[in-house]
């Protein structure tokens, strides 16, 4: 058997760290043990991700669910060296509901989050009705597992002493953590730095 073809060069940094987080989000390990796919609606966001990580891969389209429509676009590719580590920080097949701690380095952690804030989360406004000049903000990270929005939670809070809270979506499917206005400005002044 020949050796294995690492298209994937292991090795952090600000882009590799931002990639880890939009695979925890819309990636997909495949249980071959070998192939791995980025699924996004946004095809600049899977622009970035081949970028980020080396990736000559064409993009293609796929549908979701019982669709028909190809509506999302996506790159896939095998390496069995990066499906080994990223085994070993703590993704697996089959991931959405057990997914649990992510091992990343100090020094990158808010380059993941913005992987997984970009790759899965959200960020809304309103004016509060019951308060005079009330402009409301919040920032949402989203995963269907409680395990891994907790252990966020935590990471998060270990950082940057706020605490933010989690709910449950509309559609009970998900598990969303939400930072108000002054936890978001704190959070966003560190996810979206200024690098120097």
């Amino acid at each position: 058997m020949g050796k294995p073809k690492n298209k994937v060069k292991i090795e952090w940094s600000p882009n590799f760290a931002y990639a880890i987080g939009l695979i925890v989000t819309d990636g997909n390990l495949s249980i071959d043990g070998r192939h791995l796919n980025f699924t996004s609606k946004d095809i600049e966001l899977i622009k970035i991700f081949k970028k980020c990580l080396g990736l000559k891969n064409k993009i293609g389209r796929k549908a979701r669910g019982g669709e028909k429509i190809k509506r999302y676009y996506m790159v896939q590719f095998g390496d069995v060296t990066f499906y080994r580590f990223l085994l070993s920080i703590g993704l697996q097949p089959n991931k959405s509901k057990v997914l649990g701690k992510i091992i990343i380095l100090d020094d990158f952690f808010f380059d993941f989050l913005r992987g997984h804030l970009d790759g899965d989360g959200t960020f809304f406004s309103y004016w509060d009705p019951r308060w005079r000049s009330s402009f409301m903000f919040y920032t949402v990270f989203v995963s269907a597992s409680k395990k891994h929005i907790e252990w966020l939670r935590e990471e998060i809070k270990k950082r940057l002493e706020i605490h933010g809270h989690i709910t449950k979506d509309g559609n009970k499917i998900a598990y969303q953590l939400k930072y108000a206005k002054t936890e978001s400005l704190k959070l966003l002044q560190k996810i979206y730095y200024r690098r120097g």
